[in-house]
């Protein structure tokens, strides 16, 4: 039977296997970046020699914890870069492969693959440099599936036109006690779930990094988006499949369709 796998490392890096081809969205491969320190998941991408290469890493926006430059010089030579249009001067020589740039509405064929690249609603720049870009989504389609990956992003019109995911994979949270604006909470992003008509959701972008504190530990909000959005889901999105998973190496499985196999 035709699946899907996701794994889910923390933050928003995903590793996606569609069809046949793997795609990795906004990798932060390191447990320090910046001001922030990672709590849990993993930062190690599967690299068994047996393991399927990677085909693309699929760039949101330019936000530090979404485009992570030495990050992107741990990914294998010669892999393939997506990054919204302007993007391409960040990346620069710490590209290992090909960079491609995308506007919304763009489609780029990935193995047997369709990539789309969608709205988001979110901001453009990025902390210490001069470079805008507009933020993506992006729709990944294939005959034994649909997955859609929103990158940073709030409630929007244009999610009502984006076709039903097999797998939604939606960002409930961020990385601090707060959280600010362009960025969805467990109850919109439930509400994303019944707009998109999402036949299962796997949250992500939640309990993984944390600001650097004094005294080491886990804060207790790390936690807490979870909860808050399993119980907006059972209001909002009833028929929706919750994936909730906490980050790490483990991939788990839907058959196309939307159920899982976890």
């Amino acid at each position: 039977m035709s699946s899907i796998e996701i794994t889910w490392l923390g933050h928003a890096t995903v590793d996606v296997r569609l069809g046949g081809a793997r795609l990795v969205t906004d990798p932060i491969l390191r447990d320090r970046v910046a001001h922030l320190r990672r709590h849990d998941g993993t930062s190690q991408l599967d690299s068994d020699p047996d393991a399927t290469p990677i085909d693309a890493v699929l760039i949101s926006h330019l936000h530090h914890d979404h485009l992570d430059l030495a990050s992107l010089r741990q990914l294998p030579a010669g892999t393939a870069l997506v990054v919204p249009r302007g993007g391409a001067k960040v990346v620069g020589r710490h590209a290992p492969g090909e960079v491609v740039e995308m506007s919304v509405d763009d489609e780029l064929t990935v193995g047997d693959v369709r990539v789309t690249a969608v709205p988001a609603d979110h901001h453009r720049g990025r902390v210490l440099s001069r470079a805008k870009a507009t933020p993506l989504g992006f729709v990944m389609e294939h005959a034994d599936g649909v997955v859609y990956f929103p990158g940073d992003t709030d409630l929007h019109p244009a999610m009502s036109d984006l076709p039903a995911p097999d797998v939604a994979l939606l960002p409930i949270w961020g990385w601090g006690p707060t959280i600010g604006s362009g960025h969805l909470d467990p109850e919109r992003a439930a509400e994303a779930a019944a707009t998109l008509r999402a036949r299962a959701v796997l949250p992500v972008h939640w309990g993984t990094f944390a600001p650097i504190r004094p005294r080491p530990g886990r804060p207790g909000w790390l936690d807490r988006p979870a909860g808050t959005f399993t119980e907006a889901m059972a209001r909002h999105a009833p028929d929706s499949h919750l994936a909730l998973v906490r980050p790490g190496p483990d991939a788990v499985t839907f058959p196309a369709g939307g159920a899982t196999t976890e």
